[in-house]
């Protein structure tokens, strides 16, 4: 029989609604039971494509006798991480805190007022890896709840002092380019010099990371930052934690070398490092960086863009009952898919043995100068025979959030590379989340089956706008700049709070929990605080709202001068940060969006790397709104170009050979 969670739209949930646990989704029915019974909570958070949750499921929440335990004893609660980051913050917070360390599945144990006072994550079904059953886990929480009630009180009151506590202490001062530098000196130390990336295994992405050192190169001219980047990004590509066949990143690499990878595809992932990687094309022109743009995009386009224009959030690591196995090749598989001279040649360019570099098996990688063209004559054959195996689940709600940083990566992709096809995704997509995940000015969590029930989040409202903001300079239409207007001021009035000079991640108006979550660090995904600075700063400047660029000043001197001590956990930050305190290249033209002359012109901006910029188009000089565009006319009916940066102005121009002169004279400064 299902439990109460076959209501829900989360696959995650969904997974869980035949367990014989007694599952309430988190929610007022749960709480008041456990005040009402005065019983423990056990919350268990998680999400779809987190391998050990499938693990810890399989072993506990479907075994019929410690469902027992559960039900007699506790409130069971299970929570959706990528629906509810709100819960999953502050808990979390809290098994850091009990435990020295965190990750998912989380487990945790509440009073019936929701504070925690014991907190794990997997527990084995018996005692191994040197950790306690599940059973005993359980068999003690209700022990010491029923028989020491007034220690597990005296140890929830600490953790909820603790929670209370800011979480990253702050050292607020003035904003110099010193803390640029130093961030990046900080930076550098960490970095891998033999495989790139920084620090060991396991060995996460950071496409913020990366972004800042590409931001310092052009602030610097030293070679030495660009070929930091450069390396890293050479080495994730041509690492197992890209998919060398179908395009797009894995998680994370289990190794420094990035060669074995956690397999799970996470949207946000996929969205982030393109746009580093088209960067990085911009500056170097490098063919293989655009050919992982494009392909990663390719892959979304094809795996997890849904028919009505929103992205689902994730591909799961395991199938068929193991980790990996959709994607990793014996030689002979790869006979049967392509025959033995061609499976003989892709075996010696991609590490392909009868030993396997994984658990017998072979993650394709890179290991001859001909493997991409050895691999272009096969791909379509071994894609065909990977698509006959069994395959990895997908979770297929929207989070809004995650679309806002995707809906940025094809928007931009789309300008840059000039492709059409790419801005119609990135159009389709804005429409999508503006009709279906909105009411009011207020972005929505989640969407699936119709459904979009969940409050969203700061990122939710920053992510979204930030997005838009990348569609207008790729489409100039002036409608996605009065959806940021619209969503920014909601965000300022629901998430920003004066008196303390502080966003948080839930709104004023939302439900109140042991503690109001507010987390300013740069993690898989940009903070909203971070992606609100960066979106006040640029469409402020763009539309001329003086007040959100005095906000995202005071946030930045609260929290700058701790990212520059700490830039592993404020990427974004620090890229608002550089946005700031250089010169903004303000382009504006002036012309006919389908006119040639117009389109050259805006290619000189279109192919250079320009992250700091101001873009904006239109027939004419009215202004529209965007004081760029004021006051300024096509000369003698031509398509003319306007170019200032630092309250420096250049004179108009109507030859896209003249533009270029002049961006490369303000790029030598």
């Amino acid at each position: 029989m299902s439990n109460r969670l076959a209501q829900e739209t989360s696959p995650y949930l969904l997974e869980h609604a035949n367990n014989p646990v007694d599952w309430y989704p988190w929610g007022p029915e749960a709480l008041a039971r456990a005040r009402r019974e005065n019983k423990p909570i056990l919350l268990s958070i998680g999400y779809s494509a987190c391998h050990w949750c499938h693990v810890m499921a399989r072993e506990s929440f479907e075994d019929s006798e410690i469902a027992a335990l559960i039900n007699r004893d506790f409130v069971a609660i299970k929570v959706d991480r990528e629906e509810r980051p709100d819960l999953d913050q502050v808990y979390m917070r809290a098994v850091q805190a009990m435990t020295g360390s965190g990750g998912w599945p989380m487990t945790a144990f509440l009073l019936p007022d929701a504070t925690p006072f014991f907190a794990g994550t997997y527990f084995p079904p018996s005692d191994r890896f040197g950790m306690p059953s599940f059973r005993r886990v359980l068999t003690a929480v209700t022990d010491a709840f029923s028989n020491r009630i007034g220690e597990v009180e005296a140890t929830a009151t600490q953790v909820r002092e603790y929670l209370q506590r800011p979480a990253v202490p702050l050292a607020a001062g003035s904003l110099t380019p010193a803390l640029l530098d130093e961030a990046y000196t900080r930076l550098a130390r960490d970095h891998d010099p033999t495989h790139g990336g920084f620090g060991s295994a396991p060995k996460f992405p950071q496409p913020m990371l990366v972004d800042f050192l590409l931001r310092s190169h052009r602030r610097t001219g030293d070679p030495s930052v660009l070929a930091m980047a450069q390396q890293t990004l050479q080495a994730m590509a041509a690492g197992g934690m890209y998919d060398q066949l179908g395009g797009g990143f894995h998680r994370y690499s289990v190794d420094e070398r990035w060669l074995v990878p956690h397999f799970e595809k996470m949207l946000y992932d996929n969205a982030l490092l393109p746009r580093a990687y088209l960067d990085a094309w911009q500056l170097t022109g490098d063919a293989g960086f655009r050919r992982v743009v494009e392909d990663t995009l390719a892959f979304v386009q094809r795996e997890l863009l849904s028919p009505d224009g929103g992205f689902y959030s994730s591909l799961d690591a395991d199938s068929e009952g193991e980790e990996g196995r959709f994607y990793v090749w014996t030689p002979h598989e790869l006979e049967l898919a392509l025959g033995v001279d061609d499976a003989t040649a892709v075996a010696r360019a991609f590490d392909v043995s009868d030993a396997g570099n994984f658990d017998g098996r072979n993650i394709l990688h890179p290991m001859t100068p001909d493997a991409s063209a050895v691999l272009a004559g096969a791909r379509e054959r071994l894609l065909a025979a990977r698509a006959g195996r069994v395959r990895p689940h997908r979770d297929e709600k929207v989070i809004a959030g995650w679309n806002g940083l995707m809906l940025r990566a094809f928007a931009e992709a789309g300008r840059v590379l000039d492709r059409p096809d790419l801005l119609s995704i990135a159009e389709a997509n804005a429409r999508f989340l503006l009709s279906r995940m909105r009411t009011g000015e207020r972005m929505r969590r989640s969407y699936k089956d119709g459904r979009a029930t969940l409050a969203g989040y700061l990122e939710d409202q920053a992510a979204v706008a930030d997005g838009l903001l990348s569609l207008y300079e790729a489409t100039f239409e002036t409608r996605w700049l009065d959806e940021v207007r619209r969503l920014m001021r909601e965000t300022l009035a629901a998430f920003w709070d004066a008196p303390r000079g502080a966003f948080f991640d839930t709104a004023a108006d939302q439900e109140q929990l042991v503690v109001r979550p507010q987390d300013v660090t740069d993690n898989a995904i940009p903070s909203g605080t971070s992606m609100a600075v960066d979106v006040l700063l640029r469409g402020g400047r763009l539309l001329g709202e003086d007040s959100w660029i005095a906000i995202a000043r005071s946030s930045l001197e609260r929290l700058a001068p701790t990212a520059a001590k700490a830039p592993l956990a404020f990427g974004r930050l620090l890229a608002a940060l550089d946005f700031e305190l250089g010169r903004p290249v303000e382009l504006a033209v002036i012309g006919p969006l389908a006119d040639a002359k117009t389109r050259r012109l805006l290619d000189v901006a279109r192919l250079r790397y320009l992250p700091n910029r101001l873009l904006a188009a239109a027939p004419d000089g009215d202004g529209r709104g965007i004081p760029l565009l004021a006051e300024r006319r096509a000369l003698n009916g031509a398509a003319t170009a306007y170019l200032c940066e630092g309250f420096v102005c250049q004179s108009p121009t109507t030859d896209p050979a003249e533009l270029q002169r002049q961006l490369e004279t303000f790029s030598a400064r």
